[in-house]
């Protein structure tokens, strides 16, 4: 009787079959291939935190513009006019003198504020923005203006149109009408958008991922001349006055900074606001922050700020010398969502080897599909941090998306792995994971040192439990 000639086709066929399900690398390519898989997913989740943090941005500038943008404040300044005689020679070779008009600026000797900040949060829908009113007393002493040294000729002053500027990121934020007294007078003020010096501006929503951050990214990147605007009226050199105190009452968004314009800059805040950063080029001398409040003081010389104490021409540029308060709102839960989602692929590997180690010691299938609805809902565990967080705050959010998550898989891992045992150890490795990222996350100065011996625990562990598979297992003919 002849023997079929497909039988040695058909073992080869078995015999690939079973090394396909014995294969211990075949698995392990398989459960490198899922990992590369989810990836995709994973990329999606940081795509949409960073769109609903940018979301939350935009609100909160949206908010702020309508309320008023964060302040700059810079001056008193005092600027005095002066008449300058250009000559310039023409074609013919005559001489024509042409008269025009400079402008000397003088800063003041003493500079000193003091305010109460009232901040207040706005909301829409799930956002909130934090805005403020601020009432000020300013104070500034200015010495007589020293002309010789700027080489102008007192008789080509023009005292008349003397006048000091006050420089304001933002005049829409003026709550009532300033009151400047100079001396004893107290002349009219007029806003203007020209006042001869510029002031850097600032943008509320820092787009960094970490607004609690103060980058060079928090600049906008222009300048405002805006500001107020009040003629002083002297007659001559005789009607010169140096006092001047200014009460001004302003809105504003998150920041509320202060150029120090003084020769010696004293700047006192008092507000009810628990979670203040004193941010800029110069930190309070002092600060005091409860619970509920805070206080700052700053002094600043004249010798740390990078302009003149007085300078003639016009286009000057106060720069590089702000200091003062930004009000926070907690947004962290977007800072730490992120941070959280970077450790996704962490995650499933430590989920994917554990299931591996349990399958090879244990003899018990696991299906690739098993592997991928798994994998799925680790990914969906991100969705439900950022969801959550948003309502509830992240370490709330952190602690029931791992609940959900963990009780999900474990109980799904009932259906094939059989054993409370090692049902019940399953979840309690999954939890330690997720516990060992909360952690991480939480400690951001010791999260490198902390991460490394913990992966290198993990390691260790993964050697250990491992040590006795057989790695080149032959599959039985």
């Amino acid at each position: 009787m002849e023997t079929p000639t497909n039988v040695p086709t058909t073992n080869l066929i078995n015999r690939f079959n079973a090394w396909i399900q014995e294969s211990i690398m075949v698995k392990l390519f398989s459960i490198g291939f899922l990992v590369l898989i989810l990836l995709i997913p994973s990329a999606w989740i940081n795509d949409l935190i960073q769109e609903r943090q940018q979301r939350a941005e935009d609100v909160v500038d949206e908010i702020s513009e309508k309320w008023s943008d964060s302040q700059t404040l810079s001056g008193p300044i005092l600027v005095i006019p002066y008449t300058t005689h250009e000559k310039i020679t023409k074609a013919n070779n005559e001489t024509e003198v042409i008269e025009k008009t400079e402008n000397a600026f003088f800063l003041p000797e003493e500079l000193k504020t003091s305010g109460k900040i009232s901040p207040q949060v706005l909301k829409r829908g799930i956002f909130e923005a934090v805005v403020y009113g601020a009432d000020l007393d300013i104070k500034a002493v200015f010495n007589r203006p020293d002309l010789k040294a700027l080489d102008i000729p007192e008789e080509m002053v023009q005292w008349e149109n003397a006048r000091l500027i006050f420089g304001i990121t933002d005049i829409g934020g003026i709550r009532t009408n300033p009151q400047i007294t100079v001396g004893d007078e107290s002349p009219a003020s007029e806003p203007a958008n020209n006042l001869g010096v510029a002031i850097k501006k600032f943008r509320n929503g820092a787009h960094d991922n970490n607004r609690y951050a103060v980058t060079d990214g928090d600049y906008a990147g222009d300048y405002s001349s805006e500001g107020i605007v009040t003629k002083l009226h002297w007659k001559n050199a005789d009607d010169f006055n140096g006092n001047t105190n200014m009460k001004l009452s302003l809105r504003g968004s998150e920041r509320l900074n202060f150029v120090p314009t003084g020769k010696s800059t004293y700047v006192n805040l008092q507000g009810s606001w628990a979670e203040p950063s004193f941010d800029g080029k110069f930190l309070p001398d002092t600060r005091e922050v409860t619970d509920t409040s805070f206080a700052a003081t700053w002094n600043v010389l004249h010798f740390n700020r990078p302009f003149a104490q007085q300078w003639v021409g016009n286009g000057s540029k106060l720069v590089d010398s702000e200091f003062g308060l930004r009000l926070l709102v907690p947004v962290e839960q977007y800072q730490k969502s992120m941070r959280t989602s970077k450790y996704s692929l962490l995650i499933i590997i430590f989920t994917f080897v554990s299931l591996f180690l349990v399958e090879i010691t244990r003899k018990i299938r696991i299906h690739p599909f098993q592997y991928i609805l798994i994998g799925v809902a680790l990914i969906i565990y991100y969705t439900l941090l950022l969801s959550i967080s948003e309502q509830l705050g992240y370490n709330l959010a952190y602690w029931i998306a791992t609940v959900a998550t963990v009780s999900l898989i474990s109980a799904y891992a009932k259906t094939f792995l059989e054993n409370w045992s090692l049902v019940t150890l399953f979840t309690l490795l999954m939890t330690v994971f997720y516990a060992f990222i909360f952690v991480i996350i939480l400690q951001q100065d010791l999260s490198l040192l902390i991460g490394s011996i913990g992966l290198f625990l993990v390691v260790a562990a993964l050697m250990y439990f491992s040590r006795k598979v057989s790695w080149y297992k032959e599959t039985a003919a």
